[in-house]
């Protein structure tokens, strides 16, 4: 009696849980892409002042002398102390080699960067030409950027699931299905278009120069999402 009780027991559990396990659905798997254009709010350059002497110390102080005048133009012409970094300091010999003999060293090469900074691309124009006005005789790495990665992001996102759900439509109509809800979302990240290639090396004339042209131009996004929908 036991053992028959036993195994209705079992049985009664089993069917139970078949009963609680959901149907197979029948799913379909699309990615979706969204873009979003957005203007940068951010500025880059590098300048830098490259001074010649035969001397260590006279290449140095020509240098000094320059570089302060550069960073003096600078915040005159709207930068801050906060905007402005020195990124590299360079020495080294301008040597004359000869077969068979040591270098004989002919001078000094110094050379100081400072990378400029701006939150308004706008106003790039007007630092390069105070930058080069006031000595510089190398600029590169202008770059024109968009400071939160975020921006964009909800618009871009919302037409990346749009367009999933729209190839999901597609597809399930030619299958003879209609479209269920959304079962799973992935997201792809944020891919954002390359940045600007950077401008080449700018040599200064002894006469000031007039405004340098530059376009800030738009930044575009590219945001990605998986996701699977139900098919009934």
């Amino acid at each position: 009696m036991k053992r028959t009780l036993l195994i209705l027991a079992f049985i009664s559990c089993a069917a139970s849980a078949f009963a609680q396990t959901p149907a197979q659905r029948d799913t379909i798997a699309v990615t979706g892409f969204g873009r979003t254009t957005v203007a940068p709010d951010r500025v880059t350059f590098n300048v830098a002042v490259q001074t010649v002497g035969q001397t260590v110390d006279e290449a140095v102080n020509e240098n000094n002398a320059k570089i302060k005048e550069v960073i003096a133009a600078l915040k005159k012409a709207g930068a801050t102390d906060r905007d402005l970094r020195t990124s590299n300091f360079t020495i080294y010999p301008q040597q004359d080699y000869q077969q068979g003999k040591l270098p004989r060293i002919l001078g000094y090469n110094v050379s100081n960067n400072i990378t400029v900074t701006r939150p308004n691309p706008a106003e790039a124009s007007k630092l390069l030409q105070a930058a080069i006005n006031a000595g510089v005789n190398q600029s590169s790495g202008l770059m024109f950027e968009v400071s939160d990665p975020a921006r964009g992001r909800d618009a871009g996102l919302k037409a990346a699931f749009d367009d999933a759900k729209s190839k999901a439509t597609l597809l399930a109509q030619a299958a003879g299905r209609t479209l269920g809800p959304a079962i799973s979302i992935g997201e792809g990240g944020n891919v954002g278009s390359p940045p600007p290639r950077p401008y080449g090396a700018v040599m200064a004339a002894k006469a000031e120069v007039s405004e340098v042209p530059v376009e800030s131009g738009s930044q575009e996004n590219t945001y990605t999402v998986s996701v699977v929908f139900e098919m009934r």
